[in-house]
């Protein structure tokens, strides 16, 4: 599944597709003091400087669908280039989904009892924090998430990388993170602990699924923040970037 390492075994990615006739909108906004290069699968990419929000329709049923920021990104004037995290085919627009590490918003819509189900996982690592949750029409029945710890600078030494904490997948490759014969076949680690303890419901390995799935109501709106409130602000953004909407 291009550069991720999850593997998918929850109901968030497996459910039987119920279409629904409403699209879900989400706001995906930046609050970080620097540039962040938004990216959405589907949906593409956009940049937004400290403050920008972008609004992206999403259609009823959609699965396996993710939104992530880029950092350090340079562009050329057609869009070609490439982000130091969260890169995705080297172009502003996203064809695909992004190289860790990354923190993600992955969600998919009208599931199960017509049922949304989304998650924030450091499964691709850990980039920017971030906050996903409902703006309206769940109810009051949904979770909002936050996984806003200043990852990057206690990130342990095996997993850092320039902009980033890796996944110890990412890293290792080894069933023992990875999770790659199945399930049951991998436990946490001290590495996800580490993820857990800072991020509580955010997927910290690929089998974290009771801890970090949530649902809302099919028909709801979203929201995903880039440096939450309450987050430490990471001074990622190089000068002399240029950089094209």
């Amino acid at each position: 599944m291009g550069y991720s390492t999850k593997l998918f075994t929850s109901s968030l990615l497996f459910g039987l597709l119920f279409i629904s006739a409403n699209a879900a909108t989400f706001d995906i906004r930046n609050n970080c003091q620097y540039t962040v290069w938004a990216a959405a699968s589907p949906g593409g990419g956009r940049r937004l400087d400290r403050g920008q929000t972008w609004r992206l329709n999403v259609p009823a049923g959609t699965s396996m669908a993710r939104i992530w920021g880029r950092t350090n990104c340079n562009f050329d004037s057609s869009g070609r280039g490439r982000c130091q995290t969260g890169d995705c085919t080297g172009g502003l627009v996203c064809q695909g989904w992004g190289v860790p590490p990354n923190t993600l918003a992955e969600y998919a819509l009208n599931q199960f009892g017509n049922m949304d189900f989304y998650d924030i996982s450091l499964v691709d690592g850990f980039n920017i924090p971030m906050e996903f949750g409902p703006t309206s029409g769940g109810g009051g029945k949904c979770q909002a998430l936050v996984c806003a710890a200043d990852i990057n600078g206690q990130c342990p030494n095996e997993l850092r990388t320039p902009g980033g904490c890796n996944n110890p997948c990412t890293v290792f490759k080894t069933n023992e993170y990875c999770c790659t014969q199945g399930q049951g076949s991998c436990s946490p680690t001290k590495f996800s602990r580490f993820f857990k303890g800072k991020c509580p419901t955010a997927y910290s390995y690929p089998q974290d699924d009771p801890s970090s799935t949530f649902t809302c109501p099919g028909g709801t709106n979203y929201r995903v923040v880039f440096c939450p409130r309450g987050s430490p602000h990471f001074p990622l953004e190089m000068p002399g970037n240029k950089n094209v909407e």
